[in-house]
């Protein structure tokens, strides 16, 4: 039996996948958690082998810091991320952080079970568009932003200026210059416009 605990801020979205699991022969929810914080503590208990988990929380710890924390523990659960999120943005802080699993909310009800189930014997199981982005990632790393461009960059597209961006991430301004820098000539671009345009293609940072 693989013992399965549900972490997402919406009764809904946990009540429907408890309907979609329960149906299924060999899984069984032993729990549920509305935060991120809740979920921590509740996986800590020993008695979950897969924690379904979301990446956006209101407010307090996101999902992939409540998955960096519960996989960091000595013989701690599988953790499959599942959220509406596939961006570069989204997926990879979230596995860096040591998700098993990542898959979107728009999967059919076997693809579901069947991620668990792998995760459960410790294979990762991955939405074919978040698989396919990291492939590209690989295959043209130069292209890829790191996880702090991504975030100079997302703060571009909220459209703080440098000084903004430097006071949000720490940073000093001609640190958020050397990074845009760097994340003009991978994007092949010469201004803030233009590379917000072209991140958003690439699905590196959401709309």
């Amino acid at each position: 039996m693989i013992r399965l605990l549900l972490a997402d801020d919406h009764p809904i979205v946990r009540a429907g996948l408890r309907a979609v699991l329960e149906t299924e022969p060999g899984l069984v929810v032993v729990a549920e958690a509305e935060t991120a914080e809740d979920a921590v503590t509740r996986a800590a208990e020993g008695d979950v082998d897969v924690v379904l988990m979301d990446l956006r929380f209101k407010g307090g710890m996101t999902g992939a810091e409540a998955t960096a924390a519960i996989t960091s523990r000595p013989g701690a659960p599988r953790v499959v991320i599942i959220t509406t999120y596939d961006t570069d943005a989204d997926t990879v802080p979230a596995i860096e952080a040591g998700a098993t699993g990542y898959l979107l909310k728009d999967a059919p009800p076997e693809d579901l079970a069947a991620a668990v189930r792998t995760a459960a014997a410790g294979h990762t199981a991955l939405a074919p568009a978040v698989a396919d982005r990291l492939m590209n990632r690989l295959r043209t790393p130069g292209t890829g932003l790191t996880r702090r461009e991504a975030e100079v960059l997302t703060l571009v597209a909220d459209g703080l200026s440098n000084q903004a961006i430097g006071a949000r991430l720490h940073l000093t301004e001609g640190t958020v210059k050397s990074h845009l820098a760097r994340i003009y000539t991978k994007l092949g671009v010469g201004s803030r416009t233009a590379a917000v345009a072209a991140a958003i293609d690439l699905g590196i940072i959401r709309r």
